[in-house]
């Protein structure tokens, strides 16, 4: 059966575990700060429904990449003294992952607003 008290207490970790991130992160913020610029662009475009969609989508895997990088950052720094030659492996590979997504974002960015400001 669903807990609500037990429901309501995850979310506030999750929220917490957010600003968190956003407060100790400088990646997370300027992420964020491009994608509201990227949807007051959206508004302003007048973009299509589906537009819309796949912008919060890359958004939101930007966002989130670089939420699972600051996570596995962490975890990489607690195993440093024990297994110190892949920490470096990880945080590279992890920031690869957010740096991908990323390039994802621009290139669909690019697709949806080229006929708008190129008209």
């Amino acid at each position: 059966m669903l807990k609500i008290k037990r429901l309501f207490k995850s979310f506030k970790y999750a929220l917490r575990g957010f600003v968190k991130t956003f407060k100790e992160e400088q990646n997370l913020k300027v992420q964020s700060i491009a994608g509201l610029l990227v949807l007051i662009m959206a508004w302003y475009f007048n973009v299509t429904r589906i537009e819309w969609v796949l912008l919060i989508l890359v958004i939101g895997l930007v966002i989130l990449m670089e939420i699972a990088n600051s996570a596995v950052e962490r975890i990489a720094d607690v195993l440093k003294p024990r297994i110190n030659t892949y920490v470096k492996e990880i945080k590279d590979i992890t920031a690869a992952a957010v740096l991908l997504s990323s390039i994802i974002a621009v290139i669909a960015g690019l697709i949806i607003f080229w006929p708008y400001i190129f008209k």
